[in-house]
């Protein structure tokens, strides 16, 4: 998660110093709907006490689909309660975050 922080953030900076405030604060909030989601999957699934693959399968489907539901959520919360959203900063955020989350399988531990 340090990783989409950091991109969240140069992202963040990047469009606050080119296209103002509003484009800086909806690259934050595209950044964190999906850090947030990310969290909540790793919650759920670093929860414990499963025994069974079925009960992984079952623990990593709910876990996604919690995820999920909280990305529609919070985009759908960003984009109708804030009405000066500069779209294009919150879905570059958003899409980098994700990509982020996904490419981290490929990052070694150290």
């Amino acid at each position: 998660m340090l990783w989409q922080v950091i991109a969240t953030g140069v992202i963040t900076l990047a469009a606050g110093t080119f296209f103002g405030g509003h484009a800086a604060l909806s690259a934050l909030l595209g950044g964190l709907a999906n850090q947030i989601a990310d969290f909540a999957y790793a919650s759920l699934v670093s929860g414990g006490g499963i025994r069974t693959a079925g009960g992984t399968l079952r623990t990593l489907f709910r876990a996604e689909a919690a995820r999920i539901i909280l990305i529609v959520f919070l985009l759908w919360w960003v984009l109708t309660s804030y009405k000066e959203v500069v779209h294009p900063a919150l879905f570059l955020s958003f899409v980098v975050s994700v990509i982020v989350f996904r490419a981290a399988i490929l990052v070694r531990d150290k």
